[in-house]
């Protein structure tokens, strides 16, 4: 099966396309120039494997929790080459994204957290069972201070903490958590390639939806506070 796959929700552009069983990827920081930067990308893709638009079998998508324009990029993306080849799309969590690396190396619970700007963060915990990733709670925007463990435990179980909601928040996050932090990678970022596993899974058991059903994960749906709500928080 011939899968391609991005992530454009947070500052990462991230691609991959899977081919049988090879994997080929790019991947790049890209600030705010994900519009300029995401089809070039692709296109080398799909060059380097010789491979057309039509010989792709399904496509993955992560669709956030991340910047709202950049989720928006990357679904709008997707849309258009599936709606045009008439594939399977499989949506990805950019918190997922995130949390795979450190979840297949081992690690039983991951605390996934992106800066949400507004003093808020996204935020996820994943554990890994039976080889499986299992989300332990609902996906959320909250206040840094609130992202509490999913289940209160005399000994709460170490963590490994990952994105960059870790990078402006780390203490807070570290002390809300009440765990040992067996590691904090906050220069984490989403890549395309660790959603191709999840992704074929779910089109081999015939899981893929409509391109016209993929829509963004915003989790919440403000981009800034108004005067009043600033000026609120100012006495708050």
């Amino acid at each position: 099966m011939n899968l391609l796959a991005l992530d454009t929700a947070t500052e990462a552009c991230s691609v991959a396309l899977q081919v049988g069983t090879a994997v080929i990827a790019r991947h790049t920081v890209a600030g705010r120039s994900h519009t300029e930067q995401l089809m070039p990308m692709v296109q080398a893709l799909m060059a380097e494997a010789g491979l057309g638009f039509a010989q792709i079998d399904g496509y993955a998508c992560g669709v956030g929790p991340g910047s709202f324009a950049g989720v928006r990029i990357g679904v709008g993306f997707v849309k258009g080459l599936a709606l045009a080849v008439a594939r399977p799309v499989v949506p990805l969590s950019s918190l997922m994204l995130l949390a795979w690396p450190e979840l297949t190396a081992g690690r039983a619970r991951v605390v996934a957290a992106i800066d949400a700007r507004l003093d808020e963060v996204y935020s996820a915990e994943y554990a890994w069972q039976d080889g499986h990733a299992v989300l332990q709670a609902p996906e959320r925007v909250c206040d840094p201070q609130q992202i509490a463990p999913v289940a209160a435990t005399p000994t709460p179980a170490p963590y490994v903490g990952v994105g960059s909601g870790w990078a402006r928040y780390g203490d807070v996050l570290q002390s809300a958590l009440g765990a040992r932090a067996l590691a904090i990678k906050a220069e984490a970022l989403p890549r395309a390639e660790d959603g191709l596993t999840w992704a074929l899974a779910q089109l081999q058991a015939g899981q893929g939806i409509d391109a016209d059903a993929l829509v963004p994960a915003y989790l919440r749906h403000k981009v800034a506070l108004t005067l009043a709500e600033q000026r609120a928080r100012k006495k708050a």
